[in-house]
């Protein structure tokens, strides 16, 4: 398994980004936020023009990569004292084969280079990946309930892992 970087100056791979993105996300979130907050969330999230913003405002994409096959990505960037995991999806066919523990081991080194020792994530209170994060050892540390605009909110648990 390989994570290639994604650079903001590749408007080709953002494009494939974007589209890898929209596939993963709306089969795994429609059932849980409805088809029009999904796409509204893709759109302001994960449309090519909101990830090359992202980018050039420090996020870090990668592509995650198995035998030449695009089979997920991750974002994530510095914030304050710990890193933010911001994305790490997989396509359903590419998951519960371990590739979410090697995802978070990379992300994992880049925090320790950074010389942060802490990762938080938010996820989805319905979200039945909160399981999987358990089971990589990160805890609850709270709950927050933030407004995206358009009447839409992420009513989610933040997630962190002491490294």
């Amino acid at each position: 398994m390989t994570f290639e970087k994604l650079s903001s100056d590749n408007s080709e791979k953002i494009e494939l980004m974007s589209k890898i993105a929209t596939e993963i996300v709306r089969k795994h979130y429609d059932p849980i936020l409805g088809k029009a907050q999904n796409d509204y969330m893709l759109e302001k999230f994960q449309s090519p023009q909101a990830i090359k913003d992202q980018l050039e405002h420090g996020y870090n994409y990668y592509f995650i990569v198995e035998n030449d096959r695009y089979i997920g990505f991750t974002a994530f960037f510095p914030r304050g004292d710990h890193m933010y995991i911001s994305k790490l999806y997989l396509y359903e066919n590419e998951r519960g084969k371990g590739y979410s523990k090697e995802a978070l081991k990379f992300i994992s080194e880049e925090t320790e280079k950074l010389g942060l020792r802490a990762i938080e994530l938010n996820a989805n209170k319905h979200n039945p990946s909160c399981d999987i994060y358990k089971h990589l050892g990160f805890i609850i540390d709270r709950a927050e309930k933030n407004d995206i605009g358009c009447g839409y909110f992420m009513d989610d648990f933040v997630f962190r892992l002491e490294i």
